[in-house]
């Protein structure tokens, strides 16, 4: 037996190859693809994460990196393949001065806990803080604060990476900066993210969230795009609502959050001036209670067992000058329908010049509307709302919109090449040179 035969018999005895472990992860938020692993590999350390690059990439085994598993379409699955369980990369801390290091294990509740009793916080959050760090910092990152701060990836200073061809590299925008834009956002086409510096911001003690109704679309992008561009708010959100007594209908919530300290409380009538509102809700909270706001629906999904059922989700950035056309024609579209009774659909703007990682793609024009359609399924009733995404999909893209890359959503090479434009080229050069054996990301189907 060779020294190399050696080393692979040791790599595969670390392996989990329980049929338990295999069935978790041949599945993800999604539950709409089952793609069975060869094995999970569970490291510690960046060195772990070599190895098994080291032992995948000869041998063409793909690779997926995952820890909180909430991609949609199997994005982070590994069929026959490694699935790399990042959990026990978990570590957040120390926290220094303005920074944090974190690994890419960790989930953003957790990054959070750590940084709070400082006083500060990413400048950015997703509303769900269950994710991985590691895995949206990947797809980039969006978030009520983005109209403001750019992606949740936009505030990382450093990364610490394994490239799909084995090499350990710490990267920067000074150091291997190419690598480092390739990752971000780079939907872990040529590394796995193995650490994470963040930058840090003063958290706020407490919030005021106003909920502001609006009978009319065209009222309600109006007024989005003035709050997104006086940037009045720390925290602009945004949703359609079915209307109880229309069949077709909808009304439109602006969901707009200013911090404060609790001496001195926000200027309600200087905060709301100029708006065209019809009604509003206003209440305070703890930052924390905020932040953590959407725990409360996921305990109440997982109680119900809804939470594992499948999430047919699609995400779209829209092009402000057709925003109201397309978000018209898909709330009235049949295959959406269902949207009025087991969905959530979010509406809301954001600025193309915060949005910095180069591989993030946007529609043109300096605001664009975030149009996310969540909904889910009964078991075994997806595949219609799969067919719905890709025809709405089709219809957007045609009308300037670009897909946000956390869906479920059937997408060819030739899409692939369409949603980069001219920067397929650089995504195409990175991977060629730190993925030669095409061993990650395979998930997307980029078709390399």
């Amino acid at each position: 037996m060779t020294s190399s035969d050696r080393v692979s018999e040791r790599f595969r005895e670390l392996l989990d190859t329980r049929p338990e472990i295999l069935r978790e992860a041949a599945e993800d938020f999604g539950h709409l693809v089952c793609a069975p692993p060869l094995g999970v590999l569970r490291p510690r350390s960046a060195a772990g994460v070599g190895e098994a690059l080291a032992y995948a990439g000869p041998r063409g085994i793909p690779v997926a990196a995952r820890a909180g598993g909430h991609s949609m379409y199997g994005q982070g699955q590994a069929r026959g393949g490694i699935v790399l369980d990042l959990r026990e990369l978990g570590t957040v801390g120390p926290v220094t001065g303005d920074r944090v290091e974190v690994q890419a294990g960790a989930l953003w509740r957790d990054v959070l806990a750590a940084t709070l009793p400082y006083g500060l916080a990413p400048p950015v959050l997703t509303d769900y803080l269950g994710a991985g760090v590691g895995g949206v910092l990947s797809v980039g990152g969006l978030g009520g604060a983005s109209h403001r701060h750019g992606l949740v990836a936009d505030s990382v200073l450093e990364l610490e990476v394994v490239t799909g061809a084995g090499e350990h590299l710490v990267c920067s925008p000074e150091r291997h900066g190419a690598l480092f834009h390739a990752v971000l956002a780079g939907l872990g086409q040529v590394a796995v993210i193995v650490r994470a510096t963040l930058r840090l911001v003063p958290a706020p003690a407490l919030v005021r969230r106003y909920c502001l109704y609006y009978p009319v679309l065209d009222a309600y992008l109006a007024d989005q795009r003035l709050l997104a561009t006086d940037r009045r708010f720390a925290h602009l959100e945004g949703q359609a609502r079915p209307t109880e007594d229309t069949a077709d209908d909808w009304t439109y919530m602006v969901e707009a959050v200013a911090a404060h300290e609790g001496a001195t409380p926000p200027d309600d009538r200087t905060l709301l001036g100029g708006l065209s509102f019809v009604a509003s809700e206003v209440e305070d909270l703890g930052y924390a209670e905020f932040a953590n706001r959407v725990a409360t629906d996921e305990e109440v999904l997982r109680a119900t067992g809804e939470w594992l059922h499948p999430h047919p989700w699609l995400n779209l950035l829209l092009a402000e000058d057709t925003a109201a056309s397309v978000v018209t024609d898909v709330l009235a579209a049949p295959g959406f329908r269902d949207l009025r009774d087991n969905g959530l659909v979010l509406l809301y703007p954001l600025l193309t010049r915060t949005l910095r990682a180069p591989l993030f793609r946007r529609p043109r024009g300096e605001v664009v509307h975030l149009l996310a359609l969540l909904r889910t399924a009964a078991p075994g009733t997806a595949d219609p709302m799969v067919a719905a995404n890709r025809t709405a999909y089709e219809h957007a893209r045609a009308k300037g919109a670009v897909a946000y890359p956390a869906n479920a959503l059937p997408m060819s090479p030739g899409d692939w090449r369409e949603h980069y434009g001219s920067r397929w080229s650089a995504l195409a050069e990175a991977k060629r040179r730190h993925d030669p054996q095409d061993v990650l990301g395979r998930g997307h189907g980029m078709g390399w």
